[in-house]
């Protein structure tokens, strides 16, 4: 579930009112009539730009605004070569724009009357807010690519016995037949009954006692993890690790041996 990122509608506000007043500014300018050279004819009252030049005033903001958009919105790989691409292709069409924009807006306010610092400093507050804007979606982009990334990241997965040693641990059913009998964990060596644990017991009880809990918690269908029999007999996780691998080692010894039994029963006797 994607979480919304704070202030990232301002920064589409301000994209969107840069890049109207630019593409405003641009096509009135298209519509200025040229100057005449010195000593040239005057221009004919029925001029009309030439559609090439609506059209070109309309892209300059327009690819600015895609351009942003693809670097904000896509998740690009690390690496310099990546970080080249981007700000590679982003810098000459902002750079493009910028200088467009501004030159057609200053002509404009020039046009319209407007004295030289108006005419000059004028087309910098969109500038200024185009540039703002752009910095806003590339840094609320990251955050939201961040954002996804962390509330997916794969939660820690619990130890889970394999089903051949699940099938080991089951108790032996009397209904199956004897030349397929169910393969049953033998005792351990050290069938000392599950004390509590606690500081009392020596290392070899200790030990003895997991095996026996994870051997329980098997039969009874509910594996426990190497970690929960560590914390369950106050050890490390790599402890109860230990013994859940010693307990899989003598299963898979017991299976092995009880195959290895019932191949010799089937085979016939000797004359």
């Amino acid at each position: 579930m994607s979480s919304r990122v704070s202030g990232r509608g301002w920064a589409y506000f301000g994209a969107i009112l840069g890049g109207a007043v630019s593409i405003a500014a641009n096509v009135a300018h298209s519509y200025v009539p040229p100057t005449p050279p010195e000593g040239g004819p005057p221009v004919s009252a029925d001029w009309t730009p030439q559609a090439g030049a609506v059209v070109g005033a309309i892209f300059w903001p327009v690819a600015l605004f895609v351009a942003v958009e693809i670097l904000a919105r896509v998740a690009w790989p690390q690496g310099r070569r990546w970080s080249a691409l981007r700000f590679g292709g982003l810098v000459p069409v902002a750079t493009v724009a910028a200088i467009v924009s501004y030159k057609h807006l200053s002509g404009l306010l020039a046009f319209y009357g407007e004295d030289s610092l108006t005419a000059t400093i004028g087309p910098l507050a969109v500038d200024g807010l185009m540039v703002m804007a752009t910095g806003a979606l590339l840094a609320t982009g990251i955050r939201a690519h961040a954002a996804p990334a962390a509330e997916t990241a794969p939660a820690p997965v619990a130890e889970v016995v394999p089903v051949a040693v699940a099938e080991v641990i089951k108790p032996a059913s009397p209904a199956v037949p004897e030349t397929t009998p169910a393969p049953v964990i033998e005792a351990a060596s050290t069938p000392d009954p599950t004390p509590a644990p606690g500081p009392e017991l020596d290392d070899r009880a200790r030990r003895a006692a997991a095996r026996k809990a994870y051997r329980d918690s098997g039969t009874a269908g509910t594996p426990l993890s190497g970690a929960a029999l560590g914390r369950q007999f106050g050890m490390s996780d790599r402890w109860g690790r230990d013994r859940v691998n010693e307990v899989r080692a003598a299963a898979a010894k017991t299976a092995a041996r009880r195959t290895t039994s019932a191949a010799s029963a089937e085979l016939p006797a000797a004359a």
